[in-house]
């Protein structure tokens, strides 16, 4: 089983991390807890999620709430992370799409500037599988 980098300098560890989003940053910039999630019923959400595979930081950059389009930041953790619950727990034991989630601010190192979308096809059967969730009631993102 996968577990999160538990060390108390994060930046220390060789790990690269990633954030989709839409919302246009810079490095330097924090992505913080607090605000309201792009996912489920968009509530404001007590974590940050982050991952270290590009492509489950594709999947939010696309599925991300916005006008913008999507981006994709490398971050770097500011205090500690663990595994995702919502991934984890529910859909890939393991943690194989290396998920993870933190309460402290992400700090932005860079934007991935270069990278290949999910097709039309894809991205729509993942919006009806989300659909599909919430109708049966099920949040996709639980604090």
């Amino acid at each position: 089983m996968s577990e999160a980098p538990q060390n108390a300098n994060p930046s220390a560890t060789a790990t690269r991390y990633y954030h989709g989003t839409k919302a246009d940053l810079k490095p330097g910039d924090l992505i913080a807890a607090g605000f309201r999630s792009n996912y489920g019923s968009r509530r404001q959400s007590a974590y940050v999620y982050l991952t270290a595979t590009l492509d489950a930081a594709v999947w939010g950059a696309e599925l991300a709430v916005g006008d913008g389009r999507g981006r994709i930041y490398v971050v770097e953790p500011t205090g500690p992370i663990a595994d995702d619950p919502n991934l984890t727990d529910k859909r890939f034991p393991g943690n194989p799409t290396r998920s993870y989630r933190t309460r402290d601010p992400l700090r932005v190192v860079d934007e991935v500037v270069e990278w290949t979308g999910h097709t039309p096809e894809a991205r729509q059967a993942m919006l009806d599988h989300l659909e599909k969730l919430k109708q049966m009631g099920i949040e996709a993102i639980e604090d």
